[in-house]
């Protein structure tokens, strides 16, 4: 990864969120894996404002498809996991797991 351009928190809790979706999703759908996953209380603005700006990192692509003939409306926007944002997932799970191995010597997380 390159340096400044690890996913922060909330960050991560979406990109987790739309890769668990295995193919391409709404954000509307991406809100709802994570609220329902998390229990998180968040506002779909935020999910939506974070993968635009994850689409900007190179981490997600978004393609628009129009509302059906006849329908008003925004394009509905989906959202999909690139070569970029899988790497950057894979990265911290790595770090993560390394972190998590050594904290399993400390006495109040060894316990499970």
């Amino acid at each position: 990864m390159v340096r400044g351009s690890q996913p922060g928190e909330f960050e991560q809790v979406v990109l987790l969120s739309l890769a668990s979706m295995k193919s391409e999703a709404a954000g509307g759908d991406v809100y709802e894996r994570l609220v329902k996953t998390t229990g998180r209380e968040v506002s779909m603005a935020a999910v939506y404002i974070t993968l635009s700006r994850m689409e900007g990192k190179g981490w997600v692509v978004a393609r628009s498809e129009a509302p059906p003939q006849g329908e008003g409306g925004k394009p509905r926007r989906y959202f999909s996991l690139t070569p970029m944002g899988a790497q950057t997932l894979r990265t911290l799970r790595t770090q993560y797991d390394r972190l998590w191995e050594g904290a399993r010597a400390h006495p109040e997380l060894g316990r499970e």
